[in-house]
């Protein structure tokens, strides 16, 4: 399974979660050996072929910037504020403030200019109206007294009378041009008085909205400074932050080298006391070795035969117990070997709530080993002080391994948990199992993994 993962480069989001942070680095630790290699591998054969082209690489166009050239020869550079005739950005501020201050003060004159000017002329045309209301109503008055005068008196009388009447009409016409005129003047007098009053009022206006910008701005500038204050706080606190994730994570990434370091140790180990022993050199001294890593085992486990290719993962409960019962179980795979029986630490197909039911309360160094929901193989759950750890294991016909923590390749299952009663799985969690712990309830949870005999119990 490991090296399928390696070969696509890609694990499934849910088996991502069944393995233990020390798993995941290590794992992330050979996938980036795996790109590395097969980088190297494309390079190597890009390079051949270009030799054999005799071509040489491709050269990418760059972009590159023209500046323009001075007097002197050299890029002709101007930095806005430094040259003599340069303004500072304080003036370039104040120029611009008075501007605006200046354009506000006289839109609200000019909008004040024009409502006392409409409401002149409104009086004006009032008045010039009223004066012609008279001078209508005077002349209907005067013209019925003519026409009663001509009535009652003789000609004579109503000839002077006609006459004195247009005298009349002749200076009230007079009167109403002059006072027309008059009020015209008034008028353009009171236009006059009201722009220079406008004037006036634009300049003092102008001041004032000058001055109320000058706030603003530097109210604005005060909350800026402060906003960069706390902003800069929040970023040096985030990249504090940031400093202890690397450093956390180079370290993750420095145990993950450990752990294979000490893997590869560890198989050499084993190989070296394999070679020796085959050449009776161990002389009653060496224990029987472990095997060797993959590539310098066999290909099939003896007594095995070729089975058709399984999903990667299980779909369900069944398919796990006709695997265990063909593959497994004529391995004796969780069997004791001198009893026959389920080792005391071996459990059924238990999801990962149930193990850590039954590792509750237990001490350090407790543990059982699970039948997996999610891999062809098993899950090792172990107890530490101050939390549970799940570590998945790889079975194969090659054997027994932990998914991506372990190189070394068990034998049997019971090799494996008896291997690492003696040596840690991790070197950094110093994990060592010590304390097995059995069923907690009858029937036991595996009994559905054995397939029964005639006149045997499921355990026999």
């Amino acid at each position: 399974m490991l090296q399928q993962i390696l070969e696509q480069m890609y694990i499934e989001p849910e088996l991502l979660e069944e393995l233990s942070e020390d798993q995941k680095q290590m794992l992330f630790y050979k996938m980036r050996q795996e790109q590395v290699r097969k980088w190297k591998l494309h390079e190597a054969k890009m390079d051949e072929e270009e030799k054999k082209n005799n071509k040489s690489p491709a050269k990418t166009d760059k972009k590159k910037v023209d500046f323009l050239k001075g007097r002197d020869g050299c890029e002709w550079v101007w930095v806005m504020g430094e040259h003599t005739n340069d303004k500072s950005i304080e003036q370039i501020l104040e120029e611009e403030a008075h501007m605006e201050a200046q354009k506000i003060a006289e839109a609200e004159a000019q909008a004040q200019r024009e409502k006392e000017e409409a409401e002149l002329h409104r009086q004006m045309e009032e008045e010039k109206q009223r004066i012609i209301k008279e001078n209508e109503e005077r002349e209907l008055r005067i013209k019925k007294e003519q026409e009663e005068a001509e009535r009652n008196k003789s000609i004579r009388e109503a000839q002077l009378m006609l006459e004195k009447m247009e005298l009349e009409k002749k200076k009230r016409e007079e009167e109403e041009k002059k006072r027309i005129a008059e009020i015209e003047a008034e008028e353009k007098r009171a236009r006059r008085r009201s722009r220079e009053i406008t004037e006036s009022m634009k300049e003092k206006r102008s001041s004032e909205i000058f001055s109320t910008l000058q706030r603003k701005r530097m109210a604005m500038e005060q909350l800026a400074e402060e906003s960069r204050a706390e902003v800069e706080t929040k970023w040096k606190e985030q990249e504090q932050k940031a400093k202890e994730a690397e450093v956390q994570l180079r370290e993750s990434a420095r145990k993950a080298r450990v752990e294979y370091n000490e893997s590869l140790r560890r198989s050499f180990t084993a190989l070296q006391a394999a070679q020796e022993l085959a050449a009776g050199n161990n002389k009653g001294k060496v224990k029987p070795p472990l095997p060797p890593k993959k590539h310098l085992m066999v290909t099939s486990a003896p007594g095995m035969t070729n089975k058709k290719p399984r999903p990667l993962r299980p779909k369900n409960r069944e398919m796990i117990v006709s695997w265990f019962q063909k593959e497994e179980e004529p391995k004796k795979a969780g069997l004791d070997p001198e009893t026959g029986k389920p080792a005391e630490w071996f459990h059924g197909i238990i999801n990962r709530k149930e193990s850590e039911d039954i590792l509750e309360g237990k001490e350090t160094g407790a543990f059982i080993v699970r039948v997996s929901e999610r891999v062809w193989g098993y899950t090792l759950s172990y107890k530490e002080s101050s939390r549970l750890k799940h570590f998945l294991i790889d079975a194969s016909d090659l054997g027994y391994q932990f998914f991506g923590a372990d190189q070394t390749i068990h034998t049997s299952l019971v090799d494996l948990v008896n291997f690492h009663k003696e040596t840690p799985i991790t070197v950094s969690g110093q994990e060592k199992l010590s304390i097995p712990c059995g069923q907690i309830a009858d029937p036991p949870n595996y009994a559905d993994l054995f397939v029964k005999k005639p006149g045997t119990d499921s355990t026999s």
